[in-house]
């Protein structure tokens, strides 16, 4: 007689989301300076997760999930469209690290873009863990909305820059 193995995490990358699905009891991701939303419905027992990169398009041509208000809405349209009410709707957030110190807060934008999101649309938001200087490791369970985060270490900030050795100077325009 074989033991089953239990269902592995479904994971996802920048742009992605995955909502409820048997095959996989937990959704995971990695976060830097990106954020991850787990947003479910705890009566209909459905739930999902988006990982975004940006707050919003600025010319930038990568796909249009890697960006908070489309990561946000195609997650509560395929919600909705499972059997979930957005009434219901509770969310955790987590990541908006900052990664590199000396260049814009990508990270903080990201955090501000996704909480003044979800209280525009009314969502509930019961868990958060934005900012710091840490990547974390999240993983979250739709069907009743646990999620767990690991933090990965200090991120190696850099605030000072090596003068270049003479002769080999190079000039930017």
């Amino acid at each position: 007689m074989t033991k089953q193995q239990p269902p592995r995490p479904r994971h996802i990358s920048q742009g992605e989301y995955a909502i409820s699905d048997p095959e996989h009891e937990s959704i995971s991701t990695i976060l830097g300076s990106c954020v991850a939303t787990c947003l479910f419905d705890p009566a209909a027992r459905l739930g999902g997760m988006n990982h975004f990169l940006l707050p919003e398009s600025s010319g930038i041509t990568i796909q249009a999930a890697s960006f908070g208000v489309n990561a946000m809405e195609i997650l509560i349209n395929a919600l909705i469209k499972s059997g979930a009410s957005r009434q219901r709707l509770k969310a955790k957030v987590f990541g908006g690290a900052r990664m590199i110190a000396g260049l814009s807060d990508i990270g903080q934008k990201n955090a501000t873009f996704v909480l003044d999101f979800l209280s525009r649309e009314g969502i509930d938001c019961v868990g958060q863990s934005l900012g710091g200087t840490q990547a974390r490791r999240i993983e979250f369970w739709p069907s009743d909305g646990r999620a767990r985060q690991r933090l990965l270490g200090e991120a190696q900030v850099f605030e000072t820059v090596a003068k270049p050795k003479p002769g080999n100077e190079v000039e930017l325009f």
